[in-house]
């Protein structure tokens, strides 16, 4: 836990912007929640924006380095810390979520009244990271179908799914914001790194253990932007730069 307290003044220190390439190691499938399907298409598309492009929203990345985060730690064995959030589907939706001042989750993801520190932006596609050759192989200009067999336990008789994904190779330009309100916030960007390393462990997506999902972080920049750059007086400046995140340290970083 960190060491904020009840008694924590919480004010504006400034934001500290991180950017990444994130590198599909294999296929990446995030769904577009299609109920119609079209003739000839994937039973399962990725999202896509107005121009028909594959990208990485922000929200699914969230959720999985909160997610890969509350299982390390535990959270998710605690019962009385779990808040059912919504049904879909008929499901129950459950979340880490306390009113506790030190809980490090909910400061850096938000909970309940408290707001989020972090913002993860939407992650565009990089075009260029799919080559010509790349482009032979795939379905449509920018994704591969994956065919997956899916076999009945009692009947021994087998049904063709199908998965659309974003091909292996592809590079994804990644922006988080972190919002730092207090000297305590600094305490948090351990846990941000820890959550990255956890999602290139647990993958992101759909089919992940069926193969699916496999990412690296590369090429990151930390810049900080304090309260004075804001107001017109300062500048900002880059405070941390690794080519991977075993190379990534917050530790050093000047932060005021």
């Amino acid at each position: 836990m960190s060491s904020h307290t009840s008694e924590t003044k919480i004010g504006f220190l400034g934001k500290l912007i991180i950017e990444a390439d994130l590198t599909c190691e294999t296929g990446l499938h995030i769904g577009a929640g299609k109920t119609t399907l079209e003739i000839g298409g994937a039973d399962n598309p990725v999202v896509k924006n107005s121009f028909g492009q594959p990208y990485l929203p922000g929200s699914s990345l969230k959720g999985a380095m909160r997610h890969a985060l509350e299982r390390s730690l535990g959270f998710l064995s605690k019962e009385n810390e779990l808040v059912h959030i919504s049904r879909r589907r008929g499901q129950e939706v459950r979340i880490h979520q306390s009113d506790r001042p030190d809980d490090e989750i909910c400061l850096l993801f938000g909970s309940g009244n408290r707001g989020s520190r972090l913002t993860v932006l939407d992650a565009v596609l990089q075009a260029d990271s799919i080559t010509s050759e790349m482009r032979e192989y795939l379905e449509d200009e920018l994704t591969e179908v994956k065919s997956e067999t899916a076999i009945d336990r009692l009947t021994a008789q087998s049904s063709t799914r199908t998965l659309e994904r974003v091909p292996a190779g592809s590079r994804f330009k990644v922006r988080m914001i972190v919002d730092l309100l207090c000297e305590e916030d600094k305490e948090l960007l351990p846990l941000l790194t820890q959550a990255l390393r956890l999602v290139e462990d647990s993958g992101l997506g759909g089919g992940r253990s069926r193969g699916s999902g496999i990412v690296r972080f590369s090429n990151l920049k930390a810049t900080w932007r304090s309260k004075d750059y804001y107001s017109g007086g300062g500048e900002a400046k880059e405070v941390a730069a690794a080519p991977d995140l075993g190379a990534l340290n917050f530790g050093a970083a000047e932060l005021s």
